[in-house]
């Protein structure tokens, strides 16, 4: 699939199909994570893949009981390992850094077919204890990952005129 056919492709997925992700496509995803830039070439994440169904279960009670991240046969935890690292610009880097890393996980799940969705609502300590994360990192983001069960429903988004600046921020 095509970089801007698999942009226009992907959505936030809330139902999945009861059927498992392959390993090489998971491992073809993952690898896409693994070749995101970040800031220095720090690489300062780790990827936590949870198949099993009880921690699923788990984790979408402490996602705020979004009972749909139970659904998905893959839920993926975006970790930051070095939380206290700003940027030279004064923005917390692992948020960024991370972003990347999983935006390029959902860019190349929907090349595969599959579907995936952030999810931004749940608890610090019960997901980082779910996970067996340490304290000395946090967990920046949870994505779903499967094949979908529902339908995209169309995008809502502002024109460009809105969003972009010429020169200066207007």
């Amino acid at each position: 699939m095509e970089l801007y056919e698999a942009i226009q492709k992907r959505y936030s997925v809330r139902a999945y199909q009861d059927k498992p992700v392959e390993q090489g496509k998971l491992d073809r995803i993952l690898e896409a994570a693994r070749l995101a830039p970040s800031g220095g070439n720090r690489q300062p994440w780790k990827f936590v893949v949870v198949r099993d169904a009880q921690t699923r279960q788990k984790l979408a009670s402490a996602c705020n009981d979004q009972g749909f991240v139970a659904t998905a046969p893959v839920v993926i935890g975006g970790v930051g390992v070095q939380p206290d690292r700003t940027m030279g610009c004064q923005v917390p880097g692992d948020p960024v850094d991370v972003a990347i890393a999983m935006e390029h996980i959902a860019l190349a799940a929907a090349a595969e077919g599959l579907g995936t969705c952030w999810i931004g609502a749940f608890q610090q300590d019960q997901v980082r204890d779910l996970l067996g994360v340490p304290k000395t990192a946090k967990v920046i983001e949870v994505m779903t990952l499967g094949y979908p069960a529902d339908k995209p429903r169309p995008k809502n988004r502002k024109p460009l005129g809105e969003i972009v600046c010429h020169e200066k921020f207007k």
